[in-house]
């Protein structure tokens, strides 16, 4: 069995484009992850993507997983409300100044409330400034992503406020994937 899945992919290419959102009302920081943790990137991933069926990382292994948020180009942004991980964003840079947000979301309990468009405000920020925290790099000229269909409701919108501009879109049929339950009760 399959499903259609439209996939967009959207750009910035001038941190003019940046349009931040306000910051929550809530106590909420945003902290680099600089120890590279596969257990705590899968956590995340499996938690934030769970609900809406992301499942092209739940093959891998530990090594595999160390090796991709270890890479020197890879970055975990973590939210925190008042102290408990409500969402993230993993930046992975090129060397010809492309910065790709390749995951981001929130955890279902922290959606809703002002906290994603601050996340990815935050998280564009830190792809546009890249080389000033990275020297050697090539200054950043192009910050993208994409979303899909799968995502949810509001991811879309969530980039186009922050001054993502659409560059391509693609339908493709997938095979549909059972997502394993994050919690095992909820299953039976």
């Amino acid at each position: 069995m399959s499903i259609t899945v439209t996939t967009w992919s959207l750009e910035q290419v001038s941190p003019a484009e940046l349009r931040p959102a306000a910051e929550p009302s809530s106590e909420v920081r945003i902290v680099r992850a600089e120890v590279p943790s596969p257990e705590f990137s899968r956590f995340l991933y499996t938690h934030v993507g769970g609900d809406v069926r992301w499942t092209d990382r739940l093959a891998l292994s530990e090594e595999q997983w160390r090796t991709a948020v270890s890479a020197p180009g890879v970055e975990t942004w973590v939210a925190y409300e008042n102290g408990t991980p409500a969402g993230y964003a993993e930046l992975e840079a090129s060397g010809e100044g492309t910065v790709e947000i390749v995951y981001f979301g929130l955890l279902p309990a922290f959606r809703g409330r002002g906290i994603g468009g601050h996340l990815l405000s935050y998280a564009t920020a830190r792809a546009w400034d890249w080389a000033e925290r990275r020297p050697g790099w090539a200054p950043t000229k192009r910050v993208w992503l994409h979303t899909c269909s799968k995502d949810g409701e509001h991811a879309m919108d969530n980039y186009l406020r922050r001054g993502f501009t659409l560059f391509e879109t693609r339908v493709e049929e997938e095979p549909e994937v059972t997502v394993p339950a994050l919690w095992p009760a909820a299953a039976e």
